[in-house]
């Protein structure tokens, strides 16, 4: 399995950045990786925020595969432990997905094109972060997850 992170508009703090690319790099022990940035959509201030969610909906639709097993990462989502995640990870590559695509949305979220394409929803805090932030977070995650499948001793209980 491989999997796939997209996320709308590029991270401009240089920590942020050099803790991805940390997060990464460890992560490719484990499995194929791909962070994909869509660029920010210009001119957001003429549009509503429908019309925003329907564009990046649209760049979001066009970046996968008819295979690609497509999670977004929502508020509305489910809420998982990172042992509970590790195990979601370990039934998705058990299931023979060749992809699985991760998403981090806009401001607004997704557009209802891209909820019914999607195959579930994950939430990683009933708090709000900064989408930038959220992909430090999942890339996290999904390291965390690969050791504690591994039985490394990153994780703790």
């Amino acid at each position: 399995m491989k999997i796939k992170l997209l996320a709308i508009g590029k991270t401009d703090n240089k920590n942020l950045i050099q803790l991805i690319d940390e997060y990464q790099n460890r992560l490719k022990h484990y499995i194929k990786f791909e962070l994909e940035i869509i660029p920010d959509i210009k001119n957001v201030k003429n549009l509503s925020e429908i019309q925003q969610k329907e564009k990046e909906g649209e760049l979001i639709l066009s970046k996968l595969q008819n295979t690609d097993n497509l999670v977004l990462l929502d508020d509305k989502g489910k809420h998982f432990t990172s042992i509970e995640f590790s195990k979601y990870l370990q039934k998705k590559m058990n299931a023979g997905i060749k992809q699985l695509v991760l998403v981090i949305g806009g401001p607004y979220g997704f557009s209802d094109a891209v909820y019914r394409k999607s195959v579930g929803k994950i939430s990683l805090s009933k708090m709000t972060f900064s989408h930038q932030m959220i992909r430090l977070f999942i890339v996290e995650q999904l390291y965390r997850g690969f050791t504690i499948l591994k039985n490394e001793p990153y994780h703790h209980e």
